[in-house]
C-alpha cells in the first residue's frame, strides 16, 4: 500500500473528522473547546490539547477568538480524511475501481529516464507483463478526482521494488492497472505509476503502457480523458 492512515493517531483522526463535520473542511468552522469536548465525549482540556496537536501537525489552521476559534483543515488534514475514507471503501464497497477525470499535461521529462533504467525495466517486464514505452503520460486531475484519488489507497498495487547500482539508490514504486478513455477510444493495458518519492502532488497521475499513449489515443496537451484504476487481480 502507498500510504496509511496509521501514520496519524486514531484520536487525531476522530477529532479531525468531527471538525470536518462542523464545516472545517469546506470553510472555517467556529468551534469551542466545550462544544468539541461534548461531541468527542472527552474533557474540555482534552479537546483543547487535541486541537493544539492537530495544529502542531499542520493538519488544521486556526484563529483564536473571544468566543472560541475558527478552524480550517489544511491540505494535509484533508488528505488524512481522504485516506480514512479509502479505508472504509475497502471494507464496505464491492466496486474495486476508481474513475479519475482530468486533462493531458506535459511532464518534466523525468519519466523517460527512470522508466528506462534496467532495475525498473526488468521488474516491469516480469510483474506487469510488458516493456513500457520510455516515458509517462501525465494527467492533471479535476478537483473531484483529486479527492477521489485517495481511494487508490484501498486498491492493492503491484509493487516495484527499490534497487541500487554503483552510483545511487533508487526507490520503490507502485503500479495499478488502468484503462484510459478519451474521445470514444479506449486503451486497457496501462498502469498508473506512483513513485514513493515524486515531484507530483495529489492532483496529478502518471501512466505507463507498452505504447506511446499520446499516439494511440491521439492526445495533445489539454485533451480530456478518464482513467479507470483497478487493483491487481
Amino acid at each position: 500500500m502507498a500510504e496509511s492512515t496509521l501514520a496519524v493517531g486514531a484520536d487525531a483522526r476522530e477529532t479531525l473528522k468531527v471538525l470536518a463535520l462542523q464545516g472545517a473542511l469546506a470553510d472555517r468552522a467556529h468551534v469551542t473547546c466545550s462544544g468539541l469536548a461534548e461531541r468527542l465525549d472527552v474533557s474540555t482540556q482534552t479537546a483543547s490539547r487535541r486541537l493544539q496537536e492537530l495544529e502542531d501537525a499542520d493538519l488544521i489552521e486556526r484563529e483564536i477568538l473571544a468566543d472560541g476559534q475558527l478552524v480550517h483543515a489544511t491540505d494535509e488534514g484533508e488528505r488524512v480524511l481522504e485516506r480514512e475514507y479509502a479505508d472504509y471503501r475497502r471494507l464496505f464497497e464491492t466496486d474495486r475501481s476508481i474513475a479519475l477525470a482530468g486533462t493531458v499535461t506535459s511532464g518534466m521529462g523525468e519519466g523517460r529516464h527512470y522508466i528506462s533504467l534496467p532495475g525498473y525495466m526488468r521488474q516491469f517486464e516480469g510483474k506487469l507483463g510488458y516493456e513500457p514505452f520510455p516515458g509517462t503520460l501525465n494527467v492533471e486531475l479535476d478537483r473531484d478526482s483529486t479527492r477521489a484519488r485517495a481511494g487508490m489507497d484501498a486498491l492493492d498495487p503491484v509493487r516495484i521494488d527499490g534497487w541500487e547500482d554503483e552510483d545511487r539508490t533508487y526507490g520503490p514504486a507502485f503500479c495499478w492497472p488502468a484503462t484510459v478513455e478519451a474521445d470514444g477510444a479506449t486503451y486497457d493495458r496501462a498502469h498508473v505509476i506512483a513513485p514513493e518519492r515524486t515531484h507530483h502532488g495529489q492532483d496529478k497521475v502518471e501512466l505507463i503502457a507498452p505504447d506511446r499513449l499520446r499516439d494511440r489515443l491521439d492526445l495533445a496537451d489539454g485533451d480530456r480523458l478518464t482513467v479507470r484504476v483497478a487493483e491487481e487481480s
